[in-house]
């Protein structure tokens, strides 16, 4: 099966280098109109040249990823002149690393601002074009330093762990009406992230070792609702798992008794994936004494 997207329209913000750049790149090679959004007109014509002078179809842009207005009349202007919007990549992103003791609000606010923010508006300008349409795919950008933390990203760290519940709600709004709503947790050294992993082989841990994900979860065959950790050439979902948990009855319920069975509380041998809120709220109900 050859993944194509031959007449499909995409928009990539922060794609003026690397990883929306690869990512960029990547959907032009396989037919896309790719739209290079980034802040750097420079960068945006650059990326557009190359996909031109390698056969490919794109056009420049420069809004604002955090612009929600701006977003909307992009949106718009792809729907008017290519008739649909099929995929948007939400990768823009910016760090101001520091530790929390030291981190200022203006740090806090402007990561908060770019990554969840620029997703939030990215998302909104797609979502009336793609239910009237009734398909399309959103893909967010995660992180690791969101699902399993890191030491001076407070603000990066929690901008992208609510990427993950961002995904998870808009894939189950979004399944009746054919949109899917997938995440990517990339790995790789780019200008932003070099001298900050504890790697140092730049090929190992090229852009190019990550955008085959964002082409899968950009396909027709793509599921819904997924995290993606992707970084030199491996691929591998992250799910949340909720353990089965201690019972506690009417005359046991102290925090006394937790912490005499906390390896219980902890015991994830036969953790459960849960689709939902709802989900965990029936799985609570049917483990609980207290019926």
């Amino acid at each position: 099966m050859s993944i194509r997207f031959d007449g499909k329209s995409v928009i990539v913000t922060g794609a003026g280098a690397g990883l929306g750049r690869a990512h960029a790149l990547g959907f032009a090679a396989r037919g896309a109109h790719v739209i290079v959004n980034d802040l750097s007109r420079d960068a945006a014509e650059s990326v557009a040249v190359d996909i031109s002078a390698a056969g490919g179809v794109a056009e420049a842009d420069t809004t604002n990823a955090t612009d929600r207005v701006g977003m909307a009349r992009l949106v718009d202007r792809v729907v008017a002149a290519r008739g649909a919007i099929d995929i948007i990549v939400a990768n823009a992103g910016v760090l101001r690393d520091k530790s929390f003791a030291k981190m200022q609000d203006s740090e806090w606010d402007l990561v908060i601002d770019v990554h969840l923010g620029g997703a939030y508006a990215a998302a909104k300008a797609v979502w009336p074009h793609m239910r009237e349409r009734g398909h399309g795919r959103i893909i967010f950008t995660s992180s690791g330093s969101g699902l399993y933390g890191n030491f001076g990203q407070a603000n990066y760290a929690a901008a992208k762990m609510a990427l993950v519940g961002l995904t998870r709600t808009l894939a189950i709004e979004g399944e009746k009406a054919g949109i899917k709503v997938n995440a990517l947790a990339p790995v790789a050294l780019t200008s932003m992230t070099l001298g900050l992993l504890p790697v140092s082989d730049a090929k190992e841990f090229a852009p190019e070792l990550v955008t085959p994900g964002v082409l899968y979860l950009a396909s027709e065959t793509a599921p819904t609702g997924m995290v993606l950790s992707a970084g030199a050439g491996v691929f591998a979902e992250v799910r949340v798992l909720e353990a089965k948990g201690l019972a506690l009855g009417e005359d046991e319920l102290s925090p006394e008794a937790i912490a005499a069975s906390i390896a219980t509380v902890r015991d994830m041998n036969g953790g459960q994936f849960l689709e939902s809120s709802i989900m965990q709220t029936l799985k609570l109900a049917g483990h609980s004494k207290r019926r």
